[in-house]
């Protein structure tokens, strides 16, 4: 069974900027391809998982999610990664109700275990959120890390708060 890296979008694989959804505001953090590339050398396949409320809100609409996705993967692909698959929830609770996949719920890493027969007992996470590390517990991840850059926060369910994306793979 296929091992999974498993990457919120915003705050992980680019600087947090609300609602991000065109290409000349997306900057990618520091070590996010070196990361990537140490994890897809050692057999992970590498899946993003986020949460988009800005479809729901209405500030940008699904092909604007997909034009700028695409143009992510390649910029991935450029560095010698293959991004296997971007999954996202569109949805927010108070504009279009409920859902399975928004995280803290699994739904999105349930999707992927489905899909790619994930081993998600031997699969981590990265994400910058408590709900994302959430997400990844009731999934049945074990091993889970909160990027905060800033430093500010010391409390997480996490298996380990970083404040740098090599402090993930350089143990």
């Amino acid at each position: 069974m296929p091992k999974a890296l498993f990457l919120d979008r915003d705050g992980v694989i680019n600087v947090e900027i609300d609602y991000l959804y065109r290409i000349e505001d997306f900057e990618f953090i520091e070590g996010i391809f070196e990361l990537c590339r140490h994890y897809q050398n050692l057999g992970y396949l590498i899946i993003v998982v986020t949460n988009q409320s800005g479809i729901a809100r209405k500030y940008y609409n699904e092909s604007d999610f997909s034009s700028l996705t695409s143009w992510m993967i390649q910029e991935f692909y450029k560095h010698g990664i293959i991004i296997n698959k971007v999954y996202f929830c569109p949805h927010h609770p108070d504009i279009s109700g409920e859902c399975y996949c928004r995280k803290p719920k699994a739904g999105m890493l349930l999707d992927a275990q489905k899909e790619f027969n994930i081993d998600l007992d031997d699969s981590i996470l990265i994400g910058d959120k408590e709900r994302d590390i959430d997400a990844a517990l009731k999934a049945g991840l074990r091993e889970t890390y909160l990027y905060n850059e800033a430093k500010d926060i010391t409390i997480s369910k996490a298996t380990k708060i970083v404040s740098k994306l090599d402090e993930i793979w350089k143990k």
